[in-house]
């Protein structure tokens, strides 16, 4: 009984990891759309800024 319970543990564990991954993911691809794609004129430039302080080419 104690293994059943380990190996269903380690499986839970292992789905609640892919499910945190999958959200951060999505989260991050919103934010960068957001803020790349805004029309806003402030957040789509604090973006590109940004951007720059990281020497990440944008253009």
């Amino acid at each position: 009984m104690n293994t059943a319970s380990v190996s269903l543990g380690a499986s839970a564990s292992s789905q609640s990891r892919f499910l945190q991954l999958a959200l951060a993911g999505l989260l991050g691809i919103f934010v960068i759309g957001f803020t790349g794609f805004s029309h806003i004129e402030a957040v789509h430039n604090a973006a590109h800024d940004a951007r720059h302080s990281m020497a990440f080419p944008c253009h």
